[in-house]
């Protein structure tokens, strides 16, 4: 049985989480439940931060908000001394109610509104990602109206394919984030932005993926990164000062993952990279900005759920139905997420059979896994899916119209709610009906 530290086994053959008995948080906060370890990811949290002033000091790490944004989240990541990246007003606006520091900041999308980028400006954020040539017209009428000078970087597509699923490939040449290397693309941002007064082109930037267990993908993104700069210096006079090399670190979700590599290491690698193409190219080493998301708060998640149903199709498979699925992970339906399972009440009994875990979603497809190995399952006995604080809670739907989860945070054998369970009013509070009806 996999279980990363601060997830084991203790009274009654219970799964412990953060010193919370798995069984009784159920109990109180019902089902499906997401439980959040609040040390294991201030722990990440830490490595990454320690091994940026060790390794590259002056750099930056930022947490991407996107895998989890919550204000208590928000608060921790402050508190923890990382910054922010952002990619749509909801997410700018958690981080202000937070009140994480403005300019530890950045704002990326590659399709921000008029909107986000006026409130974006207006707030002052340390940094925000042009994506597209269109949207620099925006960004500078923006800046001029709010009497401001903002921090640019130019998001490249490097043309790098990293070993991961397609659908979280985001730097091959075919792809709709970043500006183009080879088809000039990112050289006309360039010139675009030194030319705008109220734009400070600060660096460059790129993200080639998700669940990225080598480093090699990330030294050719830092190659073709650099190599850039200098060109873009050559030809706008202007020297770039940073560069964002993203995130995407991959971590263990079954036991045929690699392991989840050390935070330390991957600073360490990235940063001996940065600076030996600097001294080659004859450049000042750029301060380095990193983005990890997932590889914060995924280990540090975990979902329960109750065992409503259970369906034998004898010669095929047997169906065990949860009071989840697709509705608050989709990571499965959408790039076929795997995951381990294990009872929570009985979490140290051996396998017995091998069982799918189906969603409670109307939907064929609304299945969390076919090929788990589990003990002889009852009806209300308590699923627990490790590795999976990320892209869970953030990607919830109320598909079906079935209420959002609540989100708990458990330390030291505590646990308190983060975000309350959606109530079926909630889940309507927003609907109107026309008078003709």
């Amino acid at each position: 049985m996999m279980l990363r530290d601060g997830l084991v086994v203790g009274a009654r053959h219970h799964l412990f989480i953060g010193g919370c008995d798995a069984v009784e948080l159920a109990r109180e906060y019902g089902t499906p439940l997401f439980v959040l370890d609040e040390l294991y990811l201030r722990g990440m949290c830490k490595a990454f931060v320690s091994a940026m002033n060790a390794y590259a000091p002056g750099g930056m790490v930022c947490y991407a908000s996107k895998a989890f944004s919550t204000v208590a989240m928000c608060k921790i990541v402050a508190q923890e001394g990382m910054g922010l990246d952002v990619v749509s007003g909801g997410e700018l606006y958690t981080a202000l109610k937070a009140g994480f520091p403005a300019e530890r900041i950045t704002l990326h999308g590659n399709c921000k509104t008029p909107m986000e980028i006026d409130m974006a400006v207006e707030v002052g954020v340390g940094h925000i990602v042009v994506d597209s040539l269109t949207e620099i017209p925006l960004l500078q009428e923006a800046a001029a109206r709010h009497n401001r000078r903002m921090r640019v970087q130019v998001r490249l597509n490097p043309g790098i394919s990293a070993h991961t699923h397609t659908a979280v490939q985001t730097a091959v040449t075919d792809c709709k984030f970043g500006l183009g290397i080879d088809d000039g693309q990112a050289l006309e941002a360039v010139k675009a932005i030194a030319g705008c007064p109220n734009l400070l082109l600060t660096g460059v930037h790129t993200h080639i993926g998700s669940q990225i267990f080598e480093m090699e993908p990330y030294y050719r993104a830092v190659d073709r990164l650099t190599d850039f700069m200098v060109l873009a210096s050559v030809v706008t006079g202007v020297e770039m000062t940073e560069t964002t090399v993203g995130g995407g670190f991959g971590v263990r979700y079954t036991e045929e993952d690699p392991p989840t590599m050390d935070p330390r290491e991957i600073v360490r690698l990235i940063a001996h990279e940065v600076q030996r193409q600097a001294a080659r190219k004859g450049m000042r080493p750029p301060r380095l900005i990193l983005e990890p998301g997932r590889m914060i708060v995924a280990e540090a998640g975990v979902t329960l759920y109750t065992v409503g149903a259970i369906k034998e199709i004898p010669g095929v498979r047997t169906y065990v139905s949860v009071d989840g699925g697709l509705m608050d992970n989709p990571r499965v339906a959408l790039y076929d997420g795997r995951y381990t399972a294990l009872l929570a009440n009985r979490a140290d009994a051996r396998p017995t059979q091998t069982v799918a875990i189906a969603g409670r979603a109307c939907e064929s497809g609304d299945i969390l896994g076919l090929n788990f190995p589990l003990p002889d399952v009852q009806l209300g006995d308590i699923i627990a899916m490790p590795t999976t604080g990320a892209y869970h809670y953030s990607m919830a739907s109320n598909y079906n119209r079935v209420p959002v989860p609540a989100v708990v945070l458990v330390r030291y054998g505590k646990s308190e709610p983060i975000v309350l369970r959606q109530r079926y009013e909630d889940v309507v509070q927003y609907d109107r009906v026309p008078g003709w009806l």
